[in-house]
């Protein structure tokens, strides 16, 4: 089993990481050569033991962001401890910067709007209207600008487009909830700061965007609940008001469904009545409109009840809107 951890982090050091967080990439190289650390991590789950999520684990518990020789220190001292949390933990990413993409497809839905997340994790991604947007193009220079009524937001979303903008409003939500398999209490402590673990050292200004969002969904909390969302969301989407446009949202969570419950998943929420919006890998489904040439479509793809609206990083430092502003074309 330790030979399947070395390799994994073998990979992710020389792969994954650089680039991105050399401190993560220390890490993993330091796992890849150190067999003490590769035993504790193999009594892990093999589906819980990807770096990311070890790594966060670890600064859940206490890690400085420190060389490797000190992070190692850690681990040998809370071995049963790290153990115990990645087995029980899963990645859940929760990044408001998903919801630029987004935006221009919220703009065109008329309001008020309920809003319901599969998959919330914390329900960072629920508060469309609560953030600042910053359109900027490849040059650097601001392209377009949107801040809720109260004025700018702490959290300012900015992302590069190069080609059209779409007009941009902001979207007026009068009801948020959300459906995760273990969801996250933006007001707990130990919460927030996996959220804040799973923030790769070295991500500029991403971290302190989700604490930002967390104080803001702290402030005034969305409705969560656990459990399988193909079994819940009926029930939970019959509690939003009856005289406001329910919108389902799915970004980047299908991918982690098995292929017959997505499908299934997609029919219910089409059954639902609702608007559909999510953001995937373009092989995700076979139901895009107009179909997507997964070969050689950047990132994935944003849509609207299966229409095809934009291209779009996966977590929504850019975008590419692929769609006339009348509705999908190519």
């Amino acid at each position: 089993m330790t030979d399947a951890v070395q390799q994994r982090y073998a990979r992710f050091a020389e792969q994954e990481a650089p680039g991105r967080s050399d401190l993560y990439a220390e890490w993993a190289q330091g796992v890849a050569d150190d067999v003490e650390v590769q035993a504790i991590l193999a009594r892990i789950p093999e589906n819980r033991r990807q770096p990311p999520l070890v790594f966060a684990v670890t600064r859940m518990l206490g890690a400085d962001l420190v060389g490797y020789a000190g992070w190692r220190s850690f681990v040998l001292a809370h071995a049963d401890a790290i153990v115990a949390e990645c087995s029980d933990r899963r990645l859940q990413t929760n990044e408001p910067l998903r919801l630029a993409p987004l935006l221009p497809v919220l703009s065109e839905i008329e309001g008020p709007i309920a809003l319901l997340e599969v998959g919330a994790s914390a329900g960072l991604c629920l508060y469309p209207d609560r953030y600042s947007y910053r359109v900027v193009g490849a040059d650097g220079r601001l392209r377009a600008s949107l801040d809720p009524a109260e004025g700018p937001s702490r959290v300012i979303l900015e992302s590069r487009v190069d080609g059209a903008v779409p007009p941009l409003r902001m979207p007026d939500v009068v009801w948020r909830a959300g459906i995760d398999l273990t969801p996250l209490d933006a007001r707990d402590a130990r919460d927030r700061r996996w959220l804040q673990g799973l923030v790769w050292p070295g991500e500029e200004g991403r971290e302190q965007r989700v604490t930002a969002a967390l104080d803001i969904a702290a402030s005034e909390p969305p409705r969560l609940v656990a459990g399988d969302a193909l079994e819940r969301i009926e029930a939970l989407a019959a509690e939003a008001p009856r005289d406001a446009t329910l919108v389902v949202t799915t970004p980047g969570v299908l991918v982690h469904i098995p292929r017959e419950r997505r499908e299934a998943l997609v029919a219910r929420i089409r059954g639902l009545g609702a608007r559909w919006l999510t953001i995937d890998p373009p092989a995700i489904l076979d139901s895009w409109e107009p179909p997507v040439e997964t070969e050689g479509w950047p990132g994935f793809v944003v849509a609207l009840d299966g229409q095809v609206r934009a291209a779009a990083d996966p977590l929504g430092r850019w975008w590419e809107w692929r769609a006339g502003f009348g509705g999908a074309s190519t």
